[in-house]
C-alpha cells in the first residue's frame, strides 16, 4: 500500500507539479474528516505521516475512565482496564493514545475522505497554475490553438498545463487559426476563479512586438539597444522607435539583423505584418521626421507643450507620408505621442500666404519649438483639401 501511495505522490509532483507537502496534507485533513464522520468529533484526532515512507497512522486521545460503565463517549473516553492495554501505567484521569484503524471507517467515510483529497488537489493544482503564470502576465509565451470557444467568443489555446483564453477581440482579423497550430500570445491578465485560474491572452497587443524584439535581438535583451516606443495596428503595420545605449551599435541595424534575419523571423511570426524601425530622438521634430518615414520630411514645427506638429511634405511625397487611410500618419502619432497635420509645400504656402523659406529666414530652425502662422486645414479651400491631421488617439 505505501508503494502505490509513494508512486501516485511521485505521479502528482511530476505531472502536476504539486508538492508531495501539499499531498501529504490533503491525505491527512481527509483521514481527519473519515473520523469526525465515523465518530462525530474529531478534535482529540492527529495523523502522523512519515514524508519519505507515506507511512501514516490515525492517533486519538483519550480519557482514562476508571469504569467501563463510566465511559459515555467512546471517541473521547477509554476504561482503565482498555488504557492499561497500551499504558500499564495508565490512572484514571490520563491522556493516552492510541491508534484508529482506518479500515474501520466505512463505506461512507472513506467515499468522503476521497472527495477531501480530490478537493484540496483541485485546489492545489489551480495555486500551481496560478502562481506558475501569474508572474508571466505581460509576457510572451508559446501555446498551441486547441478549438474554438463559442460561448466566449474567442480561442482555447493550450499552453502545456492549462488552456488560456484568446477572444475574438485580441485577435487579427486576417489571422486564420487551425487546430494544433503553435502560435505565441502576449499575457494579458490571470485571475483566480472557482472553476481555476482564467488566463486571457493576446494577438494585438503592442507589447507582443516588443517582447518578440526582446526575444530576438541579443542586444534588446541585454540592454544595449533600448524599445523608446511602440505603435501597433495588429495585422497590418508596426513602427517601433530604438535608441542605443552604445555609440558603436547601430539600433536599427541590431533590430533588422544581417540580411533581415530577425526583423523577418518577427514577422513571419505575425503572418506578414509590416514592421518600421525608426531611430528614437529626444528632439520632437528629429523624432516625428523619423517616424513619418519612408516618406520625406521637408520641415516640422513642434509645440512640445500642446503636443501639436505641423509638418511638410514635398508635393510627391504627401500621400506617402499620411499612408493608405491615414495609417503612416496614425501610427507616426501614436509613437510620438503629437497631434501631427500634415501639408504639402504647396498647401503650407497656399495656406500662409507666403513660402515656407520666407518664414525660415526670419530666424527659425527647422524642428524649432516656435509659434508659427498657422496653415490649419480649415483655411484652405475644401477642394485642396488633403486629410493630413492624425492625433496620438488614432483619429484621422
Amino acid at each position: 500500500m505505501n508503494a502505490e501511495l509513494m508512486q501516485a505522490l511521485d505521479i502528482l509532483e511530476r505531472e502536476k507539479d504539486i508538492s508531495r507537502d501539499a499531498i501529504l496534507s490533503a491525505i491527512s485533513d481527509s483521514l481527519i474528516t473519515a473520523c469526525r464522520n465515523r465518530f462525530k468529533s474529531a478534535d482529540n484526532i492527529r495523523v502522523d505521516i512519515d514524508r519519505d515512507t507515506c507511512e501514516f497512522h490515525v492517533i486519538a486521545s483519550k480519557e482514562v475512565i476508571e469504569l467501563a460503565d463510566d465511559v459515555m463517549d467512546p471517541a473521547i473516553e477509554i476504561s482503565l482496564d482498555d488504557a492499561k492495554l497500551v499504558k500499564p501505567d495508565a490512572v484514571p484521569g490520563d491522556i493516552v493514545e492510541i491508534e484508529v484503524d482506518s479500515r474501520e471507517f466505512g463505506r461512507i467515510a472513506t467515499q468522503n475522505a476521497k472527495n477531501v483529497i480530490t478537493q484540496k488537489l483541485r485546489e492545489e493544482e489551480r495555486n500551481v497554475i496560478y502562481n506558475q503564470f501569474e508572474g508571466r502576465v505581460h509576457t510572451v509565451v508559446t501555446g498551441v490553438i486547441q478549438r474554438r470557444v463559442g460561448r466566449a467568443k474567442g480561442w482555447s489555446v493550450n499552453l502545456g498545463k492549462t488552456d488560456a483564453l484568446l477572444p475574438d477581440t485580441e485577435t487579427v482579423p486576417s489571422e486564420h487559426f487551425k487546430q494544433g497550430s503553435r502560435i505565441k500570445v502576449y499575457v494579458l491578465d490571470v485571475t483566480p476563479t472557482n472553476k481555476g485560474t482564467k488566463i486571457t491572452v493576446s494577438r494585438t497587443h503592442p507589447e507582443l512586438v516588443k517582447c518578440l524584439f526582446e526575444e530576438e535581438v541579443t542586444e534588446i535583451k541585454d540592454g544595449t539597444v533600448e524599445i523608446m516606443a511602440i505603435a501597433r495596428e495588429g495585422g497590418s503595420r508596426t513602427k517601433i522607435a530604438v535608441v542605443s545605449n552604445n555609440p558603436n551599435v547601430d539600433p536599427v541595424g541590431a533590430c533588422v539583423g544581417v540580411n533581415g534575419i530577425r526583423v523577418n523571423a518577427i514577422v513571419n511570426e505575425l503572418f506578414g505584418e509590416k514592421i518600421d524601425i525608426v531611430n528614437w530622438d529626444p528632439n520632437p521634430g528629429e523624432l516625428i521626421k523619423n517616424a513619418l518615414s519612408p516618406a520625406k520630411i521637408v520641415n516640422v514645427f513642434a509645440d512640445p507643450e500642446e503636443k501639436k506638429a505641423k509638418v511638410v511634405v514635398p508635393d510627391s511625397q504627401l500621400s506617402l507620408a499620411i499612408g493608405k487611410v491615414g495609417q503612416n500618419a496614425r501610427l507616426a502619432a501614436k509613437l510620438t505621442g503629437y497631434k501631427i497635420d500634415i501639408k504639402s509645400e504647396t498647401q503650407a504656402v497656399d495656406a500662409v500666404g507666403f513660402r515656407l523659406q520666407d518664414y525660415l529666414e526670419e530666424g527659425y530652425e527647422e524642428g524649432e519649438y516656435a509659434e508659427e502662422p498657422a496653415f490649419e486645414a480649415e483655411e484652405m479651400p475644401a477642394a485642396d483639401r488633403e486629410s493630413g491631421a492624425a492625433s496620438e488617439d488614432g483619429d484621422i
